[in-house]
């Protein structure tokens, strides 16, 4: 294979893998508006659907509740919006992650109201307040509006329900500060004369259409659900299963989560024993994955406790390796996440030196390029001597004309007298494609790079470059490259192919992250620079040899 051929095969296949990863996206299942949700007084108790301790497949009756209220409780990372019935997250805002670039708007993660997208959590069991008969209590709470002081370390926010005759619950939310992490505790007292069984359960519920804004950008970031056992420790569950398949998994350890773009809800019981992992979809087209803890018996005339830790918030690879094992996992970097992950590694510690992440990426170009040079080495020496069969190949040219079977005969066996490996080029260039890829899903799904700005024009790394500059200039150093190559492409229509290569490359790599086309550009100049070295010092040894 001829280094050209070499180089738009390579090409071929990074815009066929990038086209697929967008036709994953566009043919998403169709998007639908859903109408916009009632207000708080005319929210049904018992159109929630609420998991059994022996089976998950019975949907509740309606039941009208007037009395229901919303709190609102602010962190210095996070804005929610609780339900009194049931407790219920149902609005979640990142204060520290704008909408859009600097327009100061907090990003909007769950919500109630367009469409669904909340997180559950309950008591059910032979003696517990969530049923599909009686309905979902309604906790009463000494405020309707909590706020974290800046010299604050935890809130806890209390929620309690009261049944003389039977149990009284305080539902306890726990904040820290800076953190996406929120402790769910269920202090239960027992008033009777006999034991009672509760369990805990815990679920994330979300429309599975809903509207969806794209930047222009191709990306096939996943959006969708996961989950954890103690055999597995990532597993993705689109929502296209969820109609058609159930989730019924018992496990020691283990998480559910809803994921898209950027970030995560996640649901982590407790390791108390064998925790039931659980799907189900709605009528109304809602997904729904949880969890259930085993049962806790709680004595006569007495009290127990039982929690669980949801995490709402920014794929933070380091913060959620250590709250669940696999959690991070939910940086979804693709089938090449063992590449990915110590390429971010390694960003993240040139970032904490360098203070840009435009900078790290030019830094992490330079070490990865560097690491590579002796493959580049090889390759590019290849070339040197496919450039140096350039007149002989002219003449086979002119000899067999356009009789191709005896033109391939005449130039494998000048190949061979010359001993020089037409595919030496190529598997250089196959090596170097997983780290190319790896860093483009780096650049895409990290989460630290989002509104992240370089200097001048580009203010967001993970968006495209605004005025097209870095494209053109990736097309310019391309073109560069391609003729300081030997053209040993015979056949005339894969010349043209080659020959408007960067154009076709700048339009297409104008909706990519900048990040990646810097990457990409950056990584043409050292290859320039470094081809120019590779074959003055071959010039030179050749020079030297003619000289003795």
């Amino acid at each position: 294979m001829e280094s050209q051929r070499s180089l738009l095969f390579i090409a071929l296949m990074v815009v066929t893998y990038l086209l697929f990863s967008q036709w994953q996206l566009d043919n998403a299942p169709a998007v639908q508006t859903p109408a916009q949700s009632t207000t708080i007084e005319n929210v049904s108790s018992n159109s929630d659907y609420i998991p059994q301790a022996s089976e998950h497949t019975t949907s509740p009756t309606d039941k009208i509740v007037t009395n229901a209220t919303l709190i609102d409780i602010k962190t210095n990372v996070l804005e929610l919006k609780v339900n009194t019935q049931g407790g219920d997250i149902v609005e979640a805002k990142l204060l520290k992650y704008d909408t859009e670039l600097n327009n100061g708007v907090p990003f909007t993660l769950m919500q109630n109201r367009t469409y669904t997208y909340i997180a559950q959590s309950g008591l059910i069991g032979s003696n517990g307040i969530d049923q599909i008969i009686a309905g979902r209590p309604i906790y009463s709470t000494t405020a309707t509006n909590f706020t974290f002081n800046d010299n604050q370390q935890e809130l806890i926010v209390d929620l309690t329900y009261q049944d003389e005759n039977a149990l009284s619950v305080i539902k306890r939310l726990t904040f820290s500060k800076n953190g996406y992490s929120v402790k769910v505790d269920y202090i239960i007292t027992n008033h009777t004369n006999n034991n009672a069984n509760v369990q805990l359960y815990g679920q994330l519920k979300q429309t599975i259409d809903i509207p969806k804004k794209s930047n222009g950008m191709p990306t096939s970031a996943y959006r969708g659900a996961a989950y954890a056992t103690d055999e597995d420790r990532y597993n993705k569950f689109k929502f296209n299963d969820f109609e058609d398949e159930k989730i019924n998994i018992s496990t020691k350890d283990g998480w559910v989560a809803m994921i898209q773009h950027y970030f995560v809800a996640a649901w982590i019981p407790k390791d108390s024993g064998e925790n039931q992992l659980y799907s189900n979809y709605t009528q109304n087209g809602e997904a729904i994955i949880g969890f259930k803890e085993p049962p806790l018996t709680i004595a006569a005339n007495s009290t127990a406790n039982t929690s669980a830790i949801i995490y709402i918030g920014p794929k933070d690879q380091n913060k959620m390796a250590k709250i669940a094992d696999g959690l991070d996992l939910t940086i979804d970097y693709g089938f090449l996440f063992m590449i990915s992950q110590p390429l971010f590694w390694l960003l993240t510690h040139i970032f904490d030196i360098v203070g840009n992440w435009g900078i790290a990426i030019i830094v992490i170009t330079l070490i990865v390029k560097g690491g590579m040079y002796p493959l580049t080495k090889v390759q590019y020496t290849s070339m040197a001597r496919m450039r140096e069969l350039q007149p002989k190949m002219a003449a086979l040219k002119e000899r067999f004309g356009d009789d191709r079977q005896k033109m391939s005969q005449a130039t494998m066996a000048l190949y061979k007298k010359e001993k020089v490996n037409p595919a030496g080029g190529c598997f250089p260039l196959l090596l170097q494609m997983p780290i190319f890829l790896a860093l483009y899903w780096v650049f895409l799904e990290s989460v630290e790079l989002r509104h992240a700005p370089f200097f001048l024009w580009i203010q967001d790394l993970s968006a495209m470059d605004p005025y097209y500059v870095m494209p053109v200039l990736m097309g310019i150093s391309m073109f560069v490259m391609q003729k300081m190559q030997p053209v040993t492409v015979q056949d005339p229509m894969q010349q043209k192919i080659m020959k408007y290569m960067p154009v076709v490359f700048s339009v297409f790599m104008a909706w990519f992250p900048s990040g990646l086309v810097l990457y990409w550009f950056i990584s043409n100049l050292i290859s320039i620079t470094q081809m120019k070295i590779i074959f003055s010092g071959i010039a030179k040894k050749k020079a030297l040899a003619s000289a003795k």
